[in-house]
């Protein structure tokens, strides 16, 4: 008698968990194709046989029949449970590839990667996937209830992660096609009257190949100068520096080097500056634009 499945249930294993079956889970919860009462944490295959899907446990991998384990010596691939679950997403036409991109580089690759033991212990660095095992209960001796527990608390932190990755996905793409048109001019500067996320866009467009080397943009109450990186891995670079008498001055110190009136703040990196009007802005964009350095 083939047992009829319980629809919008997961099952996982029960025991100690991580950060791929968690997000796993909190993946199929986001875009609503199961029930947060309906998971099933179990290694009895008479009960995972009724769930609707099953992730990181069971010794399958395959999205017909909505199997996602990644433990089986058969499977050779690179992703965990959540980089399946995933992939599935993309494959049924519920995430489209630039969201499955965005949230892959943003946060999945890097627990598939951990998962399968490709990310070294790295002192002082503490992963996502280090904090999602961090509430595992402390005492080995944790009983059942005590693990589901523990199970739901780090499923509701990853489900909202996921969600705000979402949402900021949603922004930065309704700001894009403001990007494309900054970029058309192909000016040495980028300027936006508003204050929007650029820099994702920005690439994605190539702007590897674009000669616009700095960003003015409001910045709070004030006006941001910011250098463009040489391209999206490099963030912390930039194309040009700001000038290097302005590294780390405030205020009052900065005017009297540059001898622009609203005058804040230059970043020691000088990959950025604060000024208190966009014309001020724009003047350090000229003076920053006939220096060497």
């Amino acid at each position: 008698m083939v047992q009829e499945k319980v629809l919008r249930s997961c099952g996982t294993h029960d025991g100690s968990f991580h950060a791929d079956e968690v997000t796993a889970c909190a993946l199929l919860l986001l875009f609503d194709l199961i029930d947060r009462d309906k998971i099933v944490r179990t290694r009895e295959g008479s009960l995972l046989n009724q769930c609707e899907y099953v992730c990181d446990v069971g010794g399958i991998y395959d999205q017909s029949v909505k199997r996602f384990d990644h433990h089986q010596v058969e499977y050779r691939g690179h992703l965990s449970s959540a980089g399946m679950i995933l992939l599935y997403l993309k494959v049924q036409g519920i995430i489209d590839n630039d969201l499955y991109s965005f949230f892959n580089r943003s946060l999945i690759s890097g627990i598939d990667a951990h998962d399968n033991g490709q990310v070294e212990k790295r002192e002082g660095v503490c992963t996502i996937s280090e904090v999602i095992s961090n509430y595992m209960s402390i005492e080995y001796s944790a009983s059942k209830d005590e693990l589901r527990k523990a199970f739901d608390s780090a499923l509701d932190f990853v489900f909202g992660h996921l969600k705000r990755l979402k949402q900021r996905y949603e922004y930065i793409k309704s700001c894009r096609e403001e990007v494309a048109k900054c970029m058309e001019k192909k000016e040495d500067v980028l300027i936006f009257e508003h204050s929007m996320p650029w820099i994702d866009s920005f690439f994605e467009l190539g702007g590897e190949k674009h000669p616009a080397q700095f960003v003015v943009m409001p910045s709070g109450n004030h006006w941001k100068l910011r250098g463009i990186p040489p391209n999206s891995q490099m963030r912390m670079r930039v194309r040009k520096p700001l000038p290097a008498e302005w590294a780390g001055l405030l205020e009052g110190d900065l005017l009297k080097v540059c001898g622009i009136p609203g005058a804040i703040f230059c970043h020691k990196g000088r990959f950025i500056s604060v000024w208190r009007t966009k014309e001020d802005a724009l003047k350090a964009l000229d003076y920053t634009l006939k220096v060497r350095s």
